[in-house]
């Protein structure tokens, strides 16, 4: 696989398939375990290493899969837009080309949304769907203000043709400085662990997708979803949104009014003690709420 080498997973063997979509791409996924599948969606500035804390656990009791989204970690990343209905659409192809009926599906950040996209998509393949520090599709925005505008300043740079692509090239340290002041402050994150991810991002087609990514929402997708693209949408399953009281991006208020567009039983919850990235500030909290969840 192209890029750097793929990094282990303490505690758990795991194999990697490159997979072919039907929507035109490669993908990459690392797997673990055996049982009821179980299929967990990354975020951004990240990759499938993402679930590390949480695969081994996982692992013990399903078949854990953990797909790069198209454009990062060591999935193809073409040329395009990085519409997020174009990522749900890849991961409902996943599921057709592993033959995989009916899933649980849960994402952190960019695959928290796909993972909700996907379940609005092709809700009788997805048995639970989960989704961690981010809004879903029905927000309501906050009153604009410079305040509520300083945590998000990071996509404007990141989106600009050309600039935001070098950004990412040239500075990898805007990366782990994204990451680390998106965590909650007792967090610490060593070197090793941010250079995964920011080495990955410095690959040209990965950086120009990244750009991509933040340019289609600002300029495409972030006002028909401010003002209602999905109003009429419904999740038919089990829905789960975790948000860290210390995210900087996702509060609590942003997730309000979930109850209005999911069945019965629908939950949201904040894990104390965390930022934005659930998975590896706070993974026992986040295993305690999906076996709850899944179970």
């Amino acid at each position: 696989m192209p890029g750097p080498r793929l990094p282990a997973v303490p505690g758990a063997e795991v194999e990697h398939h490159r997979v072919a979509l039907s929507t035109g791409v490669h993908v990459h996924v690392a797997e673990a375990g055996d049982g009821p599948p179980l299929v967990l969606l990354h975020g951004w500035p990240q990759h499938w290493w993402a679930w590390r804390k949480v695969i081994p656990a996982l692992a013990e009791e399903r078949r854990v899969l953990c797909p790069d989204l198209r454009g990062l970690g060591w999935s193809d990343a073409p040329p395009g837009s990085y519409a997020k209905e174009q990522w749900a659409a890849d991961t409902v192809a996943l599921l057709d080309a592993l033959d995989l009926d009916r899933v649980d599906l849960a994402g952190h950040d960019w695959g928290g949304l796909v993972a909700l996209l996907a379940a609005l998509r092709a809700p009788d393949r997805v048995r639970t769907v989960a989704a961690l520090s981010v809004v879903h599709p029905w927000p309501r925005p906050p009153a604009p203000s410079p305040r509520a505008l300083v945590p998000l300043g990071y996509q404007l740079p990141l989106a600009t043709p050309l600039a935001g692509e070098q950004l990412l090239r040239r500075l990898p340290v805007l990366v782990r400085e994204l990451i680390r002041r998106g965590s909650h402050r007792d967090h610490r994150w060593s070197d090793a662990e941010l250079d995964t991810y920011a080495d990955v991002l410095r690959a040209p087609e990965r950086a120009r997708a990244s750009s991509a990514v933040y340019r289609t929402f600002l300029l495409r997708e972030a006002g028909p979803l401010a003002i209602g693209r999905y109003a009429g949408r419904r999740l038919e399953m089990p829905a789960l949104m975790l948000t860290g009281e210390a995210d900087p991006v996702v509060g609590p208020g942003l997730l309000a009014g979930l109850d209005r567009h999911a069945g019965a039983g629908a939950r949201v919850e904040v894990v104390g003690r965390a930022g934005h990235f659930l998975p590896e500030e706070q993974p026992e909290a986040v295993l305690a709420a999906l076996r709850v969840h899944i179970g």
